[in-house]
């Protein structure tokens, strides 16, 4: 079983690239897209959040259980849902501008439920108290000998001196961290990172592929080319396709640093290929299992 922490939002979509450009809802968060991309691909998962009760917080319990996610953990709540407002560049690259002054997710009271591996990650690490709560529970899961997973997923309302450090914490209980070349910069270099604690470092790098740093060995697979729709939900679905293929593999703790290069350049090159085809659609659309297996 796979466990994804975090925030479940709206993404607010301009439907081309323009500042007065009619915005389209979109269910997104980054914890809430990983979440999917693993049931996508047919690896049990639960969701652990707060949700508002409104209309969209509606729309988001009911897409995670339509998908096959384990909501028992997810809770409700009177505030409003969090708005991520998505600009949309040239390159099909996006930035968000969150409207979350007391909504829902913030006042989340997770549980260190057993689980195999517990994920957490984004805006929920970065907005109190729910920041805090999250913390406690994945310093929980590793103590418990649970595989922990990070995906930090910095945003520039947070990157701030201060969400680093909290992170660095973190990172001494985290066993797995996704990260993108521009966050591996944020925190330091990647000397620095490896210090932290993670066994496993992956790091996403556009069309120049991915990395898995484990110790002192490196991994890389090329990028997939494709025609890019948009990069929403991209990195998410790296995410998901790492913890989906190491559930399948019945990866824990104490194999994650062993396992091999061979294991490690195929769970990369089946994260790369979900990337692909995530990007060729427009919004986070997370391909399922037959569809991964098609392209490879």
């Amino acid at each position: 079983m796979i466990t994804v922490y975090g925030e479940g939002l709206i993404d607010l979509v301009p439907q081309y690239s323009s500042p007065m450009a009619p915005l389209v809802p979109a269910l997104g968060g980054g914890p809430f897209n990983v979440a999917i991309v693993v049931a996508r691909q047919n690896r049990p998962v639960a969701f652990q959040s707060r949700l508002s009760q409104d209309p969209f917080g509606q729309e988001l319990a009911g897409r995670l259980s339509a998908e096959g996610v384990d909501i028992t953990g997810l809770q409700r709540g009177p505030e409003p849902s969090t708005l991520a407002v998505t600009s949309l560049q040239a390159d099909g690259s996006a930035t968000y501008t969150f409207y979350n002054q007391s909504t829902a997710d913030r006042f989340v009271h997770p549980t260190a439920a057993p689980t195999d591996i517990a994920c957490f990650g984004t805006c929920s690490l970065a907005w109190e108290p729910g920041a805090s709560r999250y913390g406690e529970v994945l310093r929980a899961h590793a103590a418990a000998g649970r595989l922990v997973a990070l995906d930090p997923n910095i945003r520039p309302a947070f990157a701030t001196p201060e969400h680093r450090d909290r992170l660095v914490g973190l990172m001494e209980s985290t066993h797995l961290v996704k990260l993108s070349r521009e966050e591996v910069d944020f925190f330091g270099g990647l000397d620095r990172l490896t210090a932290c604690g993670p066994q496993a470092i992956v790091i996403t790098d556009g069309a120049a592929g991915i990395t898995a740093v484990i110790g002192t060995a490196e991994v890389t697979v090329p990028a997939v080319r494709t025609e890019v729709a948009d990069t929403i939900g991209a990195g998410d679905t790296v995410m998901g396709t790492l913890l989906a293929e190491l559930d399948r593999r019945d990866v824990h703790v104490d194999d994650l640093a062993s396992l091999g290069s061979v294991a490690w350049e195929e769970i990369l090159a089946r994260a790369a290929r979900a990337a692909a085809i995530t990007c060729s659609r427009t919004g986070a659309q997370p391909p399922t299992a037959a569809e991964l297996d098609a392209a490879g």
